[in-house]
């Protein structure tokens, strides 16, 4: 088989593959950019998170405990299992352990002054949802799946480096659509470029 039916092939069928990818990337960043699309209408009650339950609960361990320590600490003693994140909300005691997941969320919330531990869950969003693949990414999470998709995450900006230089490869074997091409490249970095000085 000749090279140039090789990469097209190729960057043929990384298009096809990437594309649930693409479209999960491309829809998700409209939840970025324009969170009320995926809100509830104005003036319909919003909770987002419901409580399942509420205890007593006396946190072990030195005050100045990491949060990743003390996040494992509480996913413990709560029985819930998953990649977590800890977050201290400013001018607040209260620390909340959540635990992420695409389709549905958990979170510990400790009240150090009251010492109770609230576990909530929260309600389904299109915007959470999306926003959620968007972002997750990276090797700091313990459970195995959630390395499973860091890998898949690395596979795919591989599989994109690939498909750009196919491209590329297959727009320079084609010298009438040369000069159109060069317009489109000098553009698009102009306009990259642009945003990057601006902002």
């Amino acid at each position: 088989m000749k090279p140039d039916l090789i990469l097209r092939r190729t960057h043929l069928y990384l298009g096809l593959m990437l594309l649930p990818i693409f479209l999960m990337y491309g829809v998700s960043s409209f939840a970025f950019s324009h969170p009320s699309w995926f809100q509830p209408p104005p003036g319909t009650p919003r909770n987002d998170w419901t409580l399942r339950s509420e205890r007593p609960y006396q946190l072990d361990g030195p005050p100045s405990m990491d949060n990743q320590a003390l996040g494992a600490r509480i996913m413990k003693d709560t029985g819930m299992n998953g990649a977590f994140g800890v977050w201290r909300p400013p001018g607040q005691n209260r620390i909340e352990v959540i635990r992420m997941g695409f389709v549905s969320a958990s979170r510990a919330v400790y009240l150090p002054d009251l010492q109770r531990l609230r576990i909530e869950d929260r309600q389904f969003r299109w915007g959470n949802f999306l926003t959620g693949m968007h972002a997750r990414g990276g090797f700091q999470y313990e459970p195995l799946l959630n390395d499973l998709w860091a890998v898949l995450v690395d596979l795919v900006s591989l599989a994109m480096l690939g498909w750009v230089g196919t491209g590329l490869y297959l727009w320079w074997k084609r010298r009438p659509v040369r000069n159109w091409g060069w317009l489109a490249i000098v553009s698009g970095w102009a306009v990259f470029g642009l945003f990057l000085w601006l902002l």
